[in-house]
């Protein structure tokens, strides 16, 4: 049975390469696609870069073939551009024009379903698309190539119980041997069976089955101290040199960004292990330009980072009431902090710093990789966000970047991951969390 793959101009926006990633079938791509699409080449956004991208890919193809007869591709699989030359001559240029793109794919879809043994299917990442496919009775599915299992089922640590005497020797400082394998840098909590406490907070290392007991953080960071377990194993991946890459989840008031930030104004003001703080923070939607606001960059970006400046304003405060200060009091003007838009990390190189990604979860896969190639020698980055609050519509909860980072270098031995449960900002807030 032939199949069809009708691509919607969101999926190749989203990956540029989808078209590769269909084998065994014909895939077809609207010549109103292609117009949507080139309506955002000049587009200085990720958005843009994609567009450009796609136009690259479809010229090159070219040279195997014609697109509108079909060109073949890897995989047992063709593409083809799909073009009516009756549409652009003068008496069906109107019929042509009613049409709305998405109407456009779904009169294609219903044609080609009229083929004998013909399997047809629209992949789009728009909603409402698949809703009206599905009215018509045509098969129509999400873009699901780079779709990542859910964060919320993956903590990065567990609770293990054990026999006493094991939990003593690692309340001692000695590793402890498990009955299971774990990953590198994932968490225990390790506990004496049929007791609550004591217990252990321990961390896998090189070998599978073997835990390491946790530094002791019980001093925080610039005055932030752990509130619960998970911020605790959080601040234990921050703090750590060795782990180069550190992914935070988890719904709001759970503390990650407060604890990213905390962390990095200690590794930046108190030990001197990198030379500045870089935060960014995406704007909505992501990659847009700035605007014309008058003032400098970070009066510009001021809007959209806003919470940044409230946890810095936070950890001052608590600065300010510890014996022994760790932070300069002009700590919103140092030039060792840095509050930059994504927008221009485009082609730089940033070695020394620690990089704070707020909001990661509206980033696409590809922005993530832009921005985590942008690292230097000596750099460490830490990507926060709720998988769930997402403003980016071109990305949903399984296929954002930030999940896809997190299951990409899930077991690498540079990377950590802490999935945060419980809300600290209040009471109220954690209510709301979980209720509203």
């Amino acid at each position: 049975m032939p199949k069809h793959i009708l691509l919607d101009t969101n999926v190749l926006l989203h990956d540029p390469k989808a078209m590769f990633n269909f084998p065994d079938a014909e895939v077809l791509i609207p010549i109103e696609v292609i117009e949507e699409i080139d309506s955002f080449k000049r587009d200085m956004t990720e958005l843009g870069r994609n567009s450009r991208h796609v136009a690259q890919v479809l010229d090159g193809l070219r040279a195997k073939g014609q697109l509108g007869a079909g060109i073949p591709l890897e995989r047992n699989s063709t593409l083809r551009v799909i073009c009516d030359a009756r549409s652009f001559q003068p008496e069906g240029r109107g019929r042509r024009d009613q049409l709305r793109p998405d109407n456009r794919i779904l009169a294609i879809a219903l044609e080609l379903s009229h083929a004998p043994d013909a399997d047809t299917v629209i992949v789009t990442k728009n909603i409402n698309l698949r809703l009206k496919a599905d009215a018509l009775g045509i098969r129509a599915q999400d873009y699901d190539v780079d779709r990542s299992p859910d964060a919320d089922m993956y903590t990065g640590w567990y609770t293990v119980e054990l026999e006493p005497a094991q939990v003593a020797e690692a309340l001692k400082g000695m590793p402890v041997d498990l009955d299971f394998p774990g990953l590198p840098n994932e968490y225990a909590l390790l506990r004496g069976r049929g007791q609550e406490k004591p217990c252990a907070l321990t961390r896998f290392g090189k070998l599978p089955n073997r835990v390491y007991p946790l530094a002791d953080q019980r001093e925080g960071a610039a005055g932030i101290k752990p509130l619960n377990l998970e911020q605790g194993f959080a601040l234990d991946a921050l703090l750590d040199d060795r782990i180069k890459l550190v992914t935070l989840t988890g719904k709001a008031g759970t503390g990650k960004t407060l604890l990213a930030i905390a962390a990095g104004l200690r590794k930046v003001f108190s030990e001197d292990q990198y030379n500045r703080l870089l935060i960014f923070r995406p704007t909505t939607p992501v990659g847009r330009d700035i605007g014309f606001l008058p003032g400098d960059i970070a009066e510009k970006m001021r809007p959209w980072m806003q919470p940044i400046y409230d946890a810095l304003e936070l950890i001052r405060e608590q600065d300010k009431r510890a014996t022994n200060r760790m932070l300069p009091p002009d700590i919103l003007e140092c030039e060792e902090i840095s509050i930059e838009p994504l927008t221009f990390i485009r082609g730089r190189s940033i070695p020394n710093q620690f990089i704070i990604i707020d909001e990661a979860q509206n980033l696409t896969p590809l922005e993530v990789k832009t921005v985590i190639t942008r690292v230097g020698n000596g750099t460490k980055i830490i990507l926060t966000g709720d998988p769930h609050q997402i403003d980016n519509p071109y990305v949903d909860s399984l296929s954002n970047g930030l999940v896809y980072i997190l299951n990409r270098l899930r077991g690498s031995t540079i990377s950590a991951h802490v999935g945060l449960q419980k809300g600290e900002r209040s009471e109220l807030a954690e209510v709301a969390a979980n209720l509203l």
